[in-house]
């Protein structure tokens, strides 16, 4: 039965997903993907299709499942950010060499602005460089439709495919149509099981076998009912995804431009070429990087005739929005209404009665006895240490790396060398950085501030909840420099005693930090 919904991009993914049968989502939280995973979590025909929905302690681990679903004919559903896909980047990209059985969408929310992220990263490079087909849904009702064709064309082509939203498609609201809902695969094997053991002598010539099936992925873009060519005036336009949307607000009457929409790659070569040869010149409308710009540059040759983002009509960063691309049009722009001045700043702030507080005022004491003393944090909560009134951490990089830089700063002498870590992101990618830190005998001081949730990212399950001290004892940490302390005022003297005593200690020591987030308690008291 049909249903009417008002749904949030990210949701219309995952009721596509469920109604498409997958078996399972696999998951890392990051805004603005996370809530695709959380809606499976709470759907009821996901609970009672025992559909999997656990969070993964990465997203590579988060593939590799994915992978082994595939392996035996069942569809999944892999969903991460733009920087998520850089950790998963080596499973992501061998996935189109071992093809699927199963069918499964990788689907990665990019954040053009970055809103919540470290970079505006464009996850189509990721696609193309991997061979996969690649889809960019323009709309919420696209979205939700498009999963199921992008699982059919999966398990069709026998390859993962790679669904890209951004911020504003994954978190903005229209109406979904509902359609007829599938069931799972029955367990299948693949017929031809070499491909899926990656030796040289399989992996060359699946390779070969990977190439050749790229002009069936470009004829099944240039059929495809996602990618549409309107004929138009000598002004073209190509809209890539949401992009086509903003195009279209700003002409409510009806376009009167020569406009190709493209919502599914690779590029539809001819099309392109039938709006160049048309028009007197093409501007191109991508949220995120000029991918199809360059693309476009190269398969064209033409001086002068693409316009974009390389040219200067629309700015190399930020988002996509209908006033830019208005302005990228030549059309009158209303004067827009400057909040700026009219709205006092209010910078993220860690929440009162955080236990980071604690942490980072005792860690701050402690720290202005030594003279070059530097704090090595991650990614989190607690990255807001680096804001005033703290000031309390000197890096922050990528998920898992405040360890491994404090270690290489010891390595090259520093003293001391202190690490700040989540319990979350230390399960994620920082329990190997501290192994390498036990083998290699190196003198730094970890900080696991443990929350006992992912709380960055809405307060979900973290992987190392009441484990953190076994790991840390797995990986040859003394259990004697194991240390736990509860973070409140009134330890204060306490906590300080610790980090000194752990800092002196010539050797990997940690020091766990463990309240529960004030966030997370709020709503279990509620």
């Amino acid at each position: 039965m049909k249903q009417k919904l008002l749904m949030l991009g990210d949701q219309a993914i995952a009721l596509g997903a469920i109604h498409a049968g997958i078996t399972g989502v696999y998951a890392y939280p990051g805004t603005p993907s996370t809530e695709i995973t959380e809606y499976i979590q709470e759907s009821p025909l996901a609970n009672e299709r025992k559909i999997h929905s656990l969070w993964c302690t990465n997203e590579k681990t988060a593939m590799e499942a994915a992978l082994g679903v595939s392996y035996v004919g069942k569809r999944a559903l892999v969903c991460m950010k733009h920087v998520g896909l850089n950790v998963a980047a080596d499973a992501f990209v061998n996935s189109s060499m071992t093809g699927t059985n199963g069918g499964i969408v990788v689907l990665v929310t990019d954040d053009p602005s970055m809103h919540s992220s470290q970079n505006e990263q464009d996850s189509r490079f990721y696609g193309k460089f991997a061979f996969m087909p690649i889809f960019e849904p323009s709309s919420q009702q696209e979205a939700y439709d498009m999963v199921r064709y992008a699982f059919d064309v999966s398990e069709k082509y026998e390859l993962p495919v790679l669904m890209r939203l951004t911020t504003r498609m994954a978190h903005s609201r229209s109406e979904v149509v509902t359609s007829q809902i599938r069931l799972q695969n029955p367990i299948k094997f693949p017929e031809d099981k070499s491909r899926w053991v990656l030796l040289p002598v399989n992996a060359r010539r699946r390779y070969n076998e990977l190439l050749a099936i790229q002009p069936k992925l470009e004829k099944l873009s240039a059929d495809s009912i996602y990618n549409s060519f309107q004929q138009g005036n000598k002004k073209g336009v190509i809209a890539c995804g949401i992009a086509y949307n903003y195009l279209m607000e700003n002409f409510p009457a009806g376009c009167e431009l020569t406009v190709l929409k493209i919502s599914q790659y690779p590029l539809p070569k001819d099309l392109i070429k039938k709006v160049v040869s048309t028009c007197d010149e093409v501007l191109i409308l991508e949220d995120g990087q000029p991918f199809v710009e360059e693309q476009l540059r190269g398969l064209l040759d033409e001086s002068g005739k693409i316009k974009g983002r390389l040219t200067g009509e629309l700015s190399r960063v930020g988002e996509l929005t209908p006033d830019n691309v208005k302005q990228a049009l030549g059309l009158a722009s209303e004067k827009q209404f400057d909040v700026s001045s009219n709205i006092v700043p209010r910078p993220p702030a860690l929440c009162t009665g955080c236990g980071h507080i604690d942490v980072y005022n005792a860690l701050n004491e402690v720290v202005k006895e030594y003279e070059d003393a530097k704090v090595f944090s991650d990614i989190g909560c607690y990255t807001l240490g680096a804001l005033p009134p703290f000031r309390a951490i000197d890096t922050c990089v990528d998920m898992g790396a405040s360890i491994t830089m404090a270690k290489g700063a010891a390595d090259a002498g520093l003293f001391p060398s202190i690490a700040v870590i989540g319990d979350s992101t230390f399960t994620h990618s920082g329990i190997t950085g501290l192994l390498d830190a036990v083998n290699s005998e190196v003198n730094i001081t970890v900080v696991i501030s443990d929350n006992l949730t992912t709380a960055m990212t809405g307060g979900q399950d973290s992987a190392g909840t009441e484990k953190i001290e076994a790991i840390c004892y797995a990986v040859g940490v003394q259990k004697e420099h194991v240390q736990i302390v509860v973070p409140l005022p009134k330890n204060m003297d306490e906590i300080k005693n610790v980090i000194r005593n752990e800092i002196e200690y010539y050797g990997v020591s940690v020091i766990i930090p463990r309240r529960e987030c004030i966030q997370t308690l709020k709503r279990k008291k509620k």
